[in-house]
């Protein structure tokens, strides 16, 4: 099945599940990757433990600190003696991907929810995604439904990169679905047991499948800070994916190659002819010179098609862990509904 949007949020039903409709979780997790977020952690913490205190009997929050340089690991320690958070340092910087697998790893709860740390995933949501998981969705994910705000680069290319990864047909990678989402304890125990170290969390959502739906939403403001995702490290991510779970590039050269070899062919046999029949000498050099730089750099550029596939493959038979953690600190407190922790918040 083909992931789904709803536009209008209304209660689905039964048939919309592939079982009897689910209860209140027993144990809620929601994971918080951080990188450079102290201005605005504590707030983003409080907002979600307000929110996630009436929805389950029980919650934690995972806090990744992503080998962050400024105090966003002492702001997650620190709201450990308050609230049900545990906090899992990185020994350096990995990477969001690295950062929410260990979340997944570290998350204890029957369905296990992805938030930004930085405030711009709404809270409000958690109750819209958790009437549908109980409706018998396994995975319940938000798309963006403006881009307007991030230009016209980060538009087209967005736009250019969904397209690539959607055009062989073989997974099916919503387009504007980020990492904001709540997933089953089965989901995530699929992405769990996929071994590879260069992970890219799109396109692993994608292949574990399961019933997916989306919902719109627009990002609230961030609480404080600039992000530090720029378009150099979104190429990077993109281009992991598409090498991860894509061979169009390599199609695209081999398609490429073919077409060059053909032309080269016709107008050889043009030439040979024309001389044959109509006595005409051979073009002079300037014609040689281009065609074979050309050609030069088309195999160059190929050539590099190939190296990007042998180089995941070598990060992957050297069989690196994906991250390291310096450090983990649990919290005592066990928030549940109507607990001092929940409510003061």
């Amino acid at each position: 099945m083909n992931p789904s949007v709803i536009t209008h949020f209304s209660p689905l039903p039964l048939q919309a599940g592939p079982e009897a409709p689910r209860g209140t979780p027993r144990l809620l997790s929601i994971v918080v990757p951080a990188f450079n977020e102290a201005g605005a952690l504590a707030g983003t913490l409080d907002m979600i433990a307000r929110h996630a205190a009436a929805l389950a009997p029980r919650y934690e929050i995972v806090v990744v600190d992503d080998g962050s340089r400024d105090d966003t690991a002492r702001i997650a320690a620190d709201s450990a003696r308050r609230l049900p958070v545990t906090l899992v340092r990185f020994s350096r910087n990995f990477g969001k991907e690295a950062a929410i697998s260990a979340g997944l790893q570290h998350a204890s709860g029957d369905i296990v929810v992805c938030m930004d740390a930085d405030g711009q995933h709404s809270a409000d949501l958690l109750g819209r995604m958790l009437d549908l998981w109980r409706t018998g969705w396994d995975m319940v994910y938000a798309v963006r439904d403006d881009r307007a705000a991030q230009g016209l680069f980060n538009r087209l290319g967005a736009r250019l990169f969904y397209r690539m990864m959607n055009a062989g047909g073989r997974l099916d990678i919503p387009p504007n679905a980020g990492d904001f989402r709540l997933m089953d304890r089965r989901v995530v125990n699929a992405l769990l047991a996929l071994p590879e170290r260069q992970r890219f969390m799109k396109g692993m959502y994608a292949w574990v499948g399961f019933r997916s739906v989306g919902i719109p939403y627009t990002p609230l403001p961030r609480a404080a800070g600039q992000t530090t995702f720029n378009r150099l490290n979104l190429a990077k991510l993109a281009w992991t994916g598409l090498t991860s779970f894509s061979v169009l590039p390599l199609r695209m050269a081999s398609m490429t190659g073919l077409l060059l070899s053909s032309l080269a062919f016709a107008y050889g046999l043009y030439v040979v002819l024309e001389k044959a029949l109509f006595g005409v000498d051979v073009p002079g050099w300037p014609t040689v010179v281009v065609s074979i730089m050309f050609f030069s750099g088309v195999q160059l550029l190929f050539i590099g098609v190939l190296g990007e596939y042998l180089a995941r493959v070598y990060e992957e038979v050297k069989g690196r862990p994906p991250y390291i953690v310096a450090e983990v600190v649990r919290s005592e407190v066990r928030a549940e509904v109507g607990s001092d922790a929940g409510s003061a918040h």
